[in-house]
């Protein structure tokens, strides 16, 4: 049953380590992902959060649990997209997919690769299942940060976009709830057919759990 509302956006945040899972260290990417999303978004917004270990039945069942039974718009998974044996996100996505998004993971790479050579080992790629985005994200919150905000000069001008920029309409044309960004971190951008008037001041801060 779903726990979303019309106008809420409800995010899943999948994290994928064995040793986080296992406890062995404090994970960081949920923990990055949502403080993004606190300084990000100015709609209403709420998380439901999961931490597995590498192995792919696990994480295509996380995937449906999210998608299907939570009713999450968008899903972000973080880590275990490189070539290594354990490293099975994107197979598991794709296991779960009902259509393959492409761009994503190509302007994914084209960021990182601003930033390391090795962005270019990444496998991230997208998918939608049924009406939500799922996207597969670095695992490094620096490296988080960089792929949803894209490549900014130093006084703040924009040279690459990041991914978040599409994601809002990519939830409207999915049914989703209508999510505006906070411009200063990310621009979302809608044909001018799409756009709905700015919220009102204090729409997007964040509802307390319960």
């Amino acid at each position: 049953m779903s726990m979303t509302n019309d106008d809420e956006l409800l995010i899943g945040l999948l994290s994928i380590s064995d040793r986080a899972a296992q406890g062995v260290y404090a994970d960081q990417g949920i923990p990055a992902l949502e403080e993004w999303f606190g300084r990000a978004l100015a709609s209403p917004w709420r998380t439901a959060t999961r931490l597995i270990v590498d192995d792919q039945t696990r994480i295509e069942e996380t995937l449906r649990e999210l998608v299907d039974e939570v009713g999450c718009n968008l899903v972000l998974t973080t880590g275990g997209t490189g070539p290594a044996p354990r490293d099975v996100t994107p197979e598991a996505t794709l296991a779960v997919a009902d259509k393959v998004m492409p761009g994503f993971g190509e302007e994914m790479r084209r960021i990182s690769l601003n930033f390391v050579p090795t962005a270019i080992l990444s496998r991230q790629l997208a998918v939608v299942r049924g009406k939500a985005l799922i996207l597969n994200l670095p695992g490094q919150p620096k490296s988080i940060r960089e792929t949803l905000e894209g490549v900014k000069a130093a006084d703040g001008t924009v040279l690459v976009n990041g991914i978040f920029a599409a994601i809002p309409y990519c939830i409207d044309l999915l049914g989703g709830p209508y999510v505006e960004t906070v411009e200063q971190v990310v621009k979302a951008f809608r044909p001018k057919s799409a756009l709905r008037p700015p919220p009102e001041a204090g729409a997007g801060e964040r509802p307390a759990r319960p």
